[in-house]
C-alpha cells in the first residue's frame, strides 16, 4: 500500500506534470467503489483546470478551479501510470485525459481503488502534523495494541502497516504494547520516530526514484522485511499477526502491558 512517503513523492511528480492543465475527460471503467454516478464526476471535473494536488492522510486530492476536488485512495494495490493517446494499461479503474494529450491511468487488479467527489474533511490529525501533546491524550483512551491504534486511522491518519512496524522498531516499543500503558515520555519517542522514519523514507525513495508515481520496493526498511530473517544490524526479525495485520518486530522492543 502506498503510504505517506510514497504519496508525498507521487503528489510532487503529478503536480509537475498536471497542474495548470485542463481535464478533457474522466472515464470510470470500474465503477463498483463509486458512491456517485459517473456523470456527476464528469459534470464536476471535465473542462476544468487542475490547480493543485495535495495529500490528505492516505489520499491524494486533485483540486480544480471550480472548487471541486477528486479524492483518490489507492488502497492496497492501486497504481498510476502515464499514457499518451490510447490507454493500454491492464486493470484500469479510471482514466484522466488532459487537453494536451497527457493521460493518467489508475489501475488496481483487486478493483479496490476509491475515487471520491469532494471528500469530507476530518478532524483526525495527519501523521506529519500531530499537535503537541495530542497523542499522549489519545492513547490514554484505548487499551488496544499500539500497532492497531496507529494503523487504523482513527487516532492518526496516513500511516500503514509497514511504516508502523518501522516506527515502533525505531522507538523500541513492542507492537503488542497496550496503548494506554505506554509512559508519556515513550509516547513522545513515538511521535519523534513518526517524523524521522517517514522523512527518511521519503528522502530515500526520492533519491533513488525521483520521478516515480508508482510504489517501489522497500528494501531500505529496517524490520518490515518479509523475506529477511535479520535486521540490517543483525537482530532476529520476529513475525506475528495483530488484528490480521502481518507484524514484524524484534525482542529488543519493550512491551508495556
Amino acid at each position: 500500500m502506498p503510504e505517506i512517503p510514497d504519496l508525498n513523492i507521487f503528489g510532487k511528480n503529478l503536480t509537475k506534470r498536471l497542474t495548470g492543465k485542463r481535464l478533457r475527460e474522466i472515464n470510470i471503467l470500474v465503477p463498483r467503489k463509486l458512491k456517485v454516478p459517473e456523470s456527476d464526476l464528469k459534470e464536476a471535473f471535465e473542462g476544468q483546470t487542475l490547480t493543485a494536488i495535495t495529500r490528505e492522510g492516505k489520499e491524494l486530492h486533485f483540486a480544480f478551479e471550480n472548487g471541486h476536488v477528486l479524492g483518490l485512495h489507492l488502497m492496497l494495490h492501486g497504481t498510476m501510470y502515464w499514457y499518451n493517446g490510447k490507454n493500454e494499461n491492464k486493470f484500469t479503474i479510471a482514466e484522466l485525459l488532459f487537453a494536451d494529450g497527457t493521460g493518467l491511468a489508475i489501475t488496481d487488479w483487486q478493483k479496490a481503488v476509491i475515487l471520491t467527489l469532494d471528500p469530507k474533511p476530518t478532524k483526525v490529525p495527519d501523521a506529519l502534523n500531530i499537535p503537541e501533546g495530542y497523542l499522549i491524550g489519545a492513547l490514554k483512551g484505548t487499551s488496544h495494541p499500539i500497532k492497531t491504534v496507529l494503523t487504523e486511522g482513527k487516532v492518526v491518519r496516513g500511516i500503514g502497516n509497514a511504516y508502523v512496524d518501522e516506527i515502533l522498531y525505531a522507538a523500541k516499543i513492542s507492537p503488542f504494547s497496550k496503548a494506554n500503558k505506554i509512559p508519556e515520555n515513550k509516547v513522545e519517542v513515538i511521535v519523534n520516530a513518526i517524523k524521522t522514519v517517514l522523512a527518511d523514507a521519503e528522502n530515500h525513495i526520492s533519491k533513488v526514484f525521483p520521478d516515480t508515481i508508482t510504489e517501489k520496493e522497500r528494501d531500505f526498511l529496517q524490520v518490515h522485511l518479509p523475506r529477511h530473517p535479520l535486521t540490517p544490524t543483525g537482530e532476529t526479525i520476529l513475525k506475528a499477526e495483530i488484528n490480521s495485520r502481518k507484524t514484524y518486530y524484534t525482542e529488543s522492543q519493550v512491551l508495556f502491558e
